[in-house]
């Protein structure tokens, strides 16, 4: 695979990672217990309308079944109601091809039925589908769930929602040929065959932001809730701020979770802000005196990682590694993109990043195995965990037109091409329409609880309080020491409890996270040093 196409893949899963894979550990005091959903007492949201083999319980207008979820990352399974909705692909042709949303219900454990506003998480990406998630969305609203229901809607294109896959002319996965030369012109190809096998099945113009918040409201309005609580994550939270933005007299409150300022591009600051956590962590190392003497001399993190991308890119290696899932022996190619790839999307979660210092020693010094281990581990934890054609329909419609390069990224260790490639799609991609006020500053007397991981290297703190100073009634959290995701953390899921139940974000007693700390760099394998 050519490094240009690889590029464009690094792109697509470091986005997917913009969501809740939930890899950092609770604080064992304050961690949640998983619970499975309990039917409980029916009677407020209607009776049963079927068999005890196959019982239906109604939501308003909306008839679920009982499903099952599967878990992720050893987290249980969790059983909620499902259900499909069906919604015009064209609200402008509602006579056209209508689409069926896919909803899980995660009921309240109130006796008598949740609250009268349930929470709707949106989920990240784009690309990711929010019930893909409940395992982890269960464990971080537990609390929430005690007295409110959890509504999980994949947004169209994700997940059963009449995903935007790429099939091949068998209906298959449509997949890049791993062992050809591959270029623009063949990423262009793909694009055009991702294209013609959603002919029939989809019009990529019909799957953006502004198309998913219409999809919501009439989801709220068939579960006959005249107010809704949203929460998002990443991606999500521009979801979450475009709701409340054209519907907030049916929103009662938001969340946003490492939260992207309506202006910022998706993509487009990659490369600055990788530069800038890769920094923090130097930082964070020159502060430790183990640390400091592991690596004195070494240089600083940057240019190690830029010296060893440069040699990699002139000469790739050939690993010989046991595969950390399967402990099976395999050989792959290191390259620098590889490199690229791993640095970019470990730095999401201070427990990997703490690796990076290390397993770039050991590559200095000949031994990659550390290095490849890690982003096979990488790559097997991540999957296919989001939609790329959603993702395009998304990315083509409200930020391509807004890209401008920037030309400090030259001079970072990721470069300008990771920004550049992502959007290349976008010159066949059938573009959709953006609403006038797309990029207006969120502006709400709402309540608004806002949350930053302190090392987030794609949505930072700053963004946070980019969107803090337009919210009368908004109060922004950062954790210290903490990456991209942070609603499982610590004491979090007892204060989205709370604020989800007061609907007052300046009033939570927040000083719980004080216990939250920094993840050391690593000086051996053994861990760090105290």
């Amino acid at each position: 695979m050519s490094r240009k196409l690889r590029i464009a893949l690094a792109a697509a899963v470091a986005l997917g990672l913009i969501g809740y894979r939930q890899w950092q550990a609770q604080d064992d005091s304050q961690a949640a217990t998983p619970r499975t959903a309990q039917p409980g007492d029916a009677s407020k949201r209607g009776d049963s309308k079927a068999s005890a083999a196959t019982p239906v319980r109604t939501f308003g207008r909306i008839d679920f079944k009982p499903c099952v979820l599967t878990g992720e990352q050893g987290l249980p399974p969790v059983e909620a109601q499902c259900a499909t909705f069906p919604v015009p692909e064209d609200r402008a042709h509602p006579q056209a091809r209508t689409i069926a949303l896919n909803i899980a219900w995660l009921p309240a454990d109130a006796k008598g039925g949740g609250a009268p506003d349930p929470v709707f998480f949106l989920a990240g990406g784009p690309g990711q589908a929010a019930t893909a998630y409940a395992a982890q969305i269960d464990q971080a609203l537990n609390e929430v769930r005690k007295q409110r229901d959890i509504v999980l809607v994949d947004q169209r294109g994700t997940g059963k929602s009449n995903p935007l896959d790429c099939r091949d002319a068998k209906g298959d996965a449509l997949k890049f040929d791993e062992t050809a030369e591959l270029d623009e012109a063949v990423l262009s190809a793909y694009v055009g065959q991702c294209l013609q096998s959603l002919q029939g099945r989809a019009d990529p113009r019909f799957y953006t932001t502004g198309d998913a918040i219409a999809d919501l409201d009439a989801v709220r309005a068939a579960l006959g809730a005249e107010k809704v609580n949203v929460m998002g994550g990443s991606y999500g939270t521009r979801v979450a701020q475009q709701y409340a933005m054209h519907y907030p007299t049916h929103t009662r409150s938001v969340v946003l979770d490492g939260v992207a300022p309506n202006r910022v591009v998706v993509g487009g600051e990659f490369a600055q802000q990788l530069q800038q956590a890769l920094h923090r962590q130097d930082a964070l190392c020159a502060k430790l005196p183990a640390c400091k003497a592991r690596y004195a001399g070494t240089g600083d993190l940057v240019a190690r990682l830029g010296a060893l991308k440069a040699k990699l890119a002139a000469a790739p290696v050939r690993v010989s590694y046991r595969d950390p899932d399967t402990n099976e022996p395999r050989q792959d190619t290191l390259t620098a993109d590889t490199l690229m790839g791993l640095t970019h999307g470990v730095s999401y979660v201070p427990q990997l990043s703490s690796l990076l210092p290390l397993i770039v020693s050991e590559a200095e010094q000949g031994r990659y195995e550390p290095l490849m281990s890690i982003a096979r581990f990488w790559s097997n934890q991540v999957g296919d965990m989001l939609n790329r054609g959603m993702q395009w329909s998304v990315v083509c419609a409200e930020d391509a037109p807004r890209y401008q390069p920037d030309p400090r990224d030259a001079d970072t260790v990721l470069g300008p091409d990771m920004a550049r490639m992502f959007f290349f799609a976008c010159k066949q991609w059938p573009r959709g329409r953006m609403a006038a006020d797309f990029t207006t500053p969120f502006t709400t007397e709402l309540p608004v609880l806002i949350t930053s991981g302190e090392l987030d290297p794609v949505t930072p703190p700053s963004y946070g309080e980019e969107v803090v100073k337009h919210l009368g009634n908004g109060r922004h959290l950062v954790l210290r020491g903490q990456g991209h995701g942070a609603m499982s953390l610590g004491c979090m899921p007892k204060l989205l409890g709370r604020f989800f139940e007061t609907a007052d974000a300046k009033a939570l007693d927040a000083k719980c996270l004080d216990s939250l700390n920094y993840v050391p760099p690593f000086t051996s394998f053994n861990g760090w040093e105290p």
